[in-house]
């Protein structure tokens, strides 16, 4: 029964920003968002982000599930799953157990389709000329 009633909670539409909103800043929410305006900063939920065909989000993103109708622009995290449908665009990074895109949609990110967090990127270290060979930019 608890089961149930957690799910009507999640799918249920809790909290919307239109299209003519613009909002910056962290947002955190219970139950299903949705943001067909503009959202610049960092979102953090286990329930539904729903991004509107009008919606352009600029954010790092933690949450449960989201589906992606508009653009969003940041690093997207899911612990369920990431639905792109033929209208969204996503740039950045993904990351989510399950990935799913319709044809159509625009891509232009590093997707990893697991519930671990990124490894850290390894520092570039400049490479070393070998013994005998004289170092880049120097004169004799």
């Amino acid at each position: 029964m608890k089961e149930k009633r957690r799910e009507m909670e999640d799918t249920k539409i809790t909290g919307f920003f239109d299209k003519d909103t613009t909002i910056t800043g962290d947002l955190n929410f219970k139950g299903s968002f949705r943001i067909d305006g503009h959202f610049k900063g960092k979102i953090k939920s286990d329930s539904t982000l729903i991004i509107g065909a009008n919606g352009k989000v600029e954010a790092d993103v933690q949450v449960g599930y989201v589906i992606i109708d508009g653009e969003i622009k940041g690093q997207i995290q899911a612990k369920d799953k990431i639905e792109i449908h033929a209208s969204g665009k996503v740039t950045g990074t993904i990351i989510a157990p399950k990935l799913i895109v319709e044809e159509g949609a625009f891509i232009e990110a590093n997707c990893q389709t697991s519930d671990k967090p990124p490894l850290a990127a390894l520092e570039k270290k400049p490479l070393e000329p070998k013994i005998g060979e004289p170092k880049t930019g120097s004169h004799l």
